[in-house]
């Protein structure tokens, strides 16, 4: 969680981003009582943006990148959280949603897609660009990402989430693109991907910024559709399903639209929102 354009009538307002929430309590070892560490606040054009540390008293698992079935990741000791406006955005201790979003998406192209390209919204905590590294498959990997500071907090050795971005970073295949993804797919830079994963947000009607919207409006939809190459992926990660998106994705021209679910601690499933560009 981590960047086109307006439809012809007004659609209601959508909701913030999600508050801030307490730790769902489990193997991890924090709960409600664990207070959390600030370790950088920064204000920029999107707003504040915050990261912080709360302590388990537990490293992760020696996996790199982290755990693909979920827990702490390879070399964090504890759980980090980027809250942005005030709004939990997402954390480190479960990126199995994250995983998918980029692992599906890939099945989902034409198995003879050879060296297939990637392009990824939201570097976020590093989730999704450390599974796109370790494919094999992927031809190369770009990631989109607005905010200064989500870059600065995996850049160099020291960086807080370093761990879990560092072997993605040294890819030869992975690019880094600091810009807004909004713009980046309105004005069709670069020119095709075979596959687009967005986790810039909450979900298409859960925004972190109002100007997100416009990203899954008519006109939004239709950049991301010019922006894929024929059997193309779309894959929009989401805190909940929308039946509404759903068929705004058929509207706008994409077919073999599903809802993939991840579950979750405690609450809803976190969802991810898949189609595919016909060919």
């Amino acid at each position: 969680m981590p960047e086109a354009p307006s439809p012809q009538s007004a659609p209601p307002p959508r909701p913030s981003a999600r508050p801030v929430r307490p730790p769902a309590p489990g193997p991890l070892g924090y709960g409600p009582g664990a207070e959390p560490t600030v370790l950088d606040r920064r204000r920029g054009p999107h707003g504040e943006i915050v990261l912080r540390h709360r302590a388990t008293g537990e490293p992760g698992p020696a996996t790199a990148g982290g755990d693909r079935d979920g827990g702490d990741a390879a070399g964090l000791n504890g759980v980090y959280e980027i809250i942005a406006n005030g709004c939990f955005l997402m954390d480190t201790s479960d990126g199995r949603s994250e995983r998918l979003l980029v692992r599906s998406a890939l099945a989902a192209l034409p198995p003879d897609r050879a060296a297939p390209t990637l392009l990824i919204g939201g570097l976020g905590v590093g989730f999704s660009l450390a599974e796109a590294a370790a494919e094999p498959r992927w031809g190369t990997v770009a990631v989109v990402e607005r905010e200064a500071a989500v870059l600065d907090w995996h850049a160099g050795e020291r960086a807080p989430l370093a761990p879990l971005s560092r072997a993605a970073l040294r890819d030869p295949r992975t690019t880094v693109l600091h810009a807004d993804l909004v713009e980046t797919v309105r004005r069709g830079v670069p020119a095709s991907v075979d596959a687009l994963c967005l986790d810039i947000d909450n979900g298409p009607e859960w925004t972190v910024t109002e100007d997100n919207g416009s990203l899954y409006s008519p006109a939004g939809l239709s950049a991301c559709h010019a922006l894929l190459t024929p059997g193309g992926v779309l894959a929009v990660w989401s805190a909940r399903a929308s039946a509404d998106f759903e068929r705004e994705l058929r509207i706008a021209g994409f077919t073999s639209v599903r809802t993939e679910e991840s579950p979750v601690a405690r609450g809803v499933p976190d969802v991810v929102h898949f189609a595919v560009k016909p060919a």
